[in-house]
């Protein structure tokens, strides 16, 4: 994986780049839909790539290897193949839903013991096993394995947790060192800077991961819990110190305005799972403002989703269809609200980066915040 920054905004720490892999180019700052088991939920792959303008998405390692499981996927020849996606994918070690699983699970230096949501049967990841189980995956970036920290955390747990996290790091780079890629292409691996919100250990995090020097870093333990202000101050803190030449992606974040905050303080690269889980349920996020799909105001209202959005959805129906249709508890509501929100995250990234590409960033982003982030 090569990264390539292109421009930076000369009144913030928003930059644009390209990074290229072996399964394609992906222009950042990006947004990557969240495919957690080989699927983005309620929209299939040509439209990931036809109508909302996919260039990478997200699989998760704790739930594909409990199914369909790692024999399978290297009987298929790895997720892409699997699920007939030929655009890069990046696979999340699986360190935060196995820390979520706080009655499931037991923690040690060697790893994690946990038991499946699924049936109950025990497993045990360890940094070494889930370097393993994301060559198996076959994703073209792969995350060390970590503790995500709650952000309520107190400071003596945070920095147990954190040290933790460094230690699983040796040997994740270890491992991943020494093994190559199943399927006869490039992998990669991100570090992930944690500390909670507590800026020395965040900032001693953020040198010890890029004293590694690996092709990227992410920044994870934020949007867990923690005043969204306390998120933007440790960004800040991380971003003095992540170098410039190599992507930095914030896990798990967010919404409209935590991306349009987040480009602005340096940020490349974004998942979520708000696009598609909110437009399950009827929150749809336009150039105009968030609109609740259940609301008796878009009952009789015949003008387009969105006038000027981003997919072909926006136009082909009405506020009213896609009303009458979450009302009705019709499926393709789901699948139409899914198309839309994943359409405009990706275009307001790609705005966001024709903006630092032309120089003008900064005083078009304060304008869009406001209109996105208002209540329709």
């Amino acid at each position: 994986m090569t990264f390539e920054l292109l421009a930076e905004d000369s009144k913030s720490n928003a930059r644009a780049g390209l990074i290229t892999t072996d399964h394609g180019q992906v222009e950042t700052p990006i947004f990557m839909p969240v495919g957690t088991i080989g699927s983005v939920k309620a929209v299939h792959q040509t439209e990931l790539v036809e109508q909302v303008k996919a260039q990478i998405i997200l699989g998760n390692t704790y739930h594909l290897y409990l199914r369909p499981g790692l024999d399978l996927l290297e009987k298929a020849g790895g997720l892409h193949s699997f699920m007939s996606w030929n655009r890069p994918i990046l696979t999340d070690s699986g360190g935060f839903q196995v820390f979520s699983l706080a009655h499931r699970r037991k923690m040690k230096e060697e790893g994690v013991t946990f038991q499946s949501h699924i049936d109950g049967s025990k497993h045990l990841f360890t940094p070494e096993s889930v370097m393993e189980t994301q060559r198996s995956i076959g994703a073209d970036i792969i995350m060390a394995f970590d503790e995500c920290t709650p952000g309520t955390a107190d400071l003596d747990y945070a920095k147990k947790s954190m040290d933790l996290t460094h230690r699983w790091l040796g040997r994740c780079i270890d491992r991943f060192d020494h093994t190559e890629s199943k399927y006869g292409y490039s992998q990669t691996l991100f570090p992930i800077v944690q500390g909670c919100i507590y800026p020395d250990l965040r900032k001693r995090s953020a040198e010890f991961i890029a004293s590694k020097n690996r092709d990227g870093n992410a920044i994870g333990g934020l949007a867990v819990g923690e005043p969204t202000e306390k998120m933007y101050e440790m960004i800040e803190i991380v971003n003095e110190i992540l170098p410039k030449d190599k992507p930095r992606y914030l896990m798990g974040v967010g919404n409209p305005a935590n991306l349009l905050e987040g480009i602005e303080r340096g940020i490349d690269m974004f998942d979520c799972v708000m696009p598609t889980r909110n437009g399950r349920n009827g929150m749809l996020f336009t150039r105009n403002g968030i609109m609740n799909m259940h609301n008796k105001k878009w009952a009789d209202d015949f003008t387009p989703i969105d006038q000027e959005g981003a997919s072909s959805v926006d136009q082909l129906y009405t506020k009213a269809y896609l009303r009458h249709l979450f009302a009705a508890n019709e499926l393709l509501a789901l699948q139409i609200a899914s198309i839309h929100n994943l359409a405009f995250y990706l275009w307001l990234v790609g705005e966001a980066r024709q903006h630092i590409m032309v120089g003008d960033f900064s005083t078009w982003k304060p304008q869009v915040l406001r209109q996105v982030s208002a209540r329709l």
